[in-house]
């Protein structure tokens, strides 16, 4: 509790338990404590516009793409995204515009919160499932998010994701599509995945060509990203050249394929990748992006009841792992469920196929294991929304000492 220092509000996140000793002793003494979302609102009703990115997957990379345009275009928007964007020095920034851009937090319906002028959903999955009755649940509560805009406000919405495509009937304000076929309103064509993990593609509003943007962040699911925060700078009527411009200088939030370094020509990546679809859409554009090289995955699983509610789509989600490495499960709070172990998954992923997946445990033991099966031309990766981030640098300095 010492951590409260003179703190005159403490915010706390989903994340945080209610038992924690700094929120216990908050209110012991009478500091205000509220939720983030609750936060966010408040300040969000300071600005007359704001943008929310909302989805399970991709609202920091989008929310900071769409930061970036708009700094870029002299906006100086205020935001706040869950992880640290380069192009922005930090993680918030206050600005001296009229907009507001931050992330819109699903995992505990507290999204709901929030009225923006842009509602962005990018992707609807089975995630945070604690928090909801069923999939239907989930889908009805990011249509009651959308319909939140003001009349005049829009819903920008991604048209090739199928429980995307299933609030489409029930939106009751303005919306824009954005996706990668021609029923899309703002769309993806002559895609290019380069070896340098970037991509190319050509952007069409309608049946208009508006021009080529050049993106220096892996995967086809920053193409979506890209086309998202496209999608809302167009809304606010960025010309598309300061757009295009903007995505040439972008650098991503940090551990979204964050890199960490090489060292005897092996890459070091960290990624906050931990649901089997973001897992899926990294090790993907790692394939795209490291052609002819090995993959060797490190992962720590996030959460029991997500391994639980999970355990068979991580099965399948390792594929484009050469070689993987499973920790012991990052509890976030959670009690451990009996049966749930990251030696279970482990032999999970090997019973539907995998060939080189093994349980390592502790993340303390990590780096000394990973370290010597390792070899010239790998790309090795973290992976995990947990503990695991410090790893990347622990096998970076023992490459440096020969693996010592």
């Amino acid at each position: 509790a010492e951590n409260i220092g003179d703190a005159q509000v403490v915010v706390y996140s989903s994340a945080v338990r209610e038992d924690n000793p700094e929120i216990l002793r908050s209110r012991q003494i009478g500091i205000p404590v509220i939720p983030r979302a609750e936060m966010l609102a408040e300040l969000m009703v300071l600005k007359p516009y704001a943008v929310a990115v909302s989805g399970t997957h991709g609202k920091t990379t989008t929310t900071s793409m769409v930061a970036t345009i708009l700094k870029y275009a002299g906006i100086d928007p205020t935001t706040i995204v869950g992880g640290v964007v380069d192009t922005l020095g930090s993680n918030a920034q206050v600005g001296s515009s009229e907009w507001f851009v931050t992330e819109a937090d699903e995992s505990d319906r507290s999204f709901l919160m929030l009225y923006p002028t842009i509602a962005v959903v990018t992707n609807i999955d089975k995630e945070h499932m604690e928090s909801y009755k069923g999939m239907d649940d989930v889908v009805q509560c990011f249509t009651d998010f959308v319909n939140k805009v003001p009349f005049f406000g829009a819903a920008v919405i991604c048209l090739d994701d199928p429980n995307v495509q299933l609030i489409i009937p029930n939106i009751k304000r303005r919306r824009v599509t954005y996706g990668m076929t021609a029923q899309a309103d703002i769309s993806a064509h002559d895609i290019k995945y380069n070896n340098n993990f970037g991509s190319s593609f050509t952007v069409w509003k309608g049946n208009a060509t508006l021009g080529e943007i050049q993106l220096p962040v892996p995967g086809k699911h920053n193409v979506y990203n890209a086309l998202a925060a496209t999608a809302v700078a167009l809304e606010l009527d960025v010309p598309f050249a300061q757009i295009a411009d903007a995505f040439k200088r972008f650098k991503n939030a940090n551990r979204r394929f964050q890199f960490k370094g090489e060292i005897g020509g092996i890459t070091v990546v960290d990624d906050y990748g931990h649901h089997p679809t973001e897992i899926l859409a990294t090790l993907s554009a790692a394939k795209y992006g490291a052609a002819g090289r090995r993959t060797v995955v490190v992962f720590q699983p996030h959460r029991y009841t997500r391994t639980r509610e999970l355990m068979d789509e991580f099965a399948l989600a390792f594929n484009n792992a050469d070689i993987l490495f499973v920790l012991d499960i990052y509890a976030a709070s959670e009690d451990p469920i009996e049966g749930i172990t990251a030696e279970v998954l482990s032999e999970n992923i090997r019973k539907y196929g995998h060939k080189n997946a093994c349980y390592i445990g502790r993340i303390e033991d990590a780096a000394q294991i990973v370290c010597p099966e390792l070899r010239e031309g790998d790309l090795v990766i973290t992976l995990g929304a947990g503990s695991i981030t410090g790893l990347s640098d622990e096998i970076l300095e023992r490459l440096r000492n020969g693996c010592k």
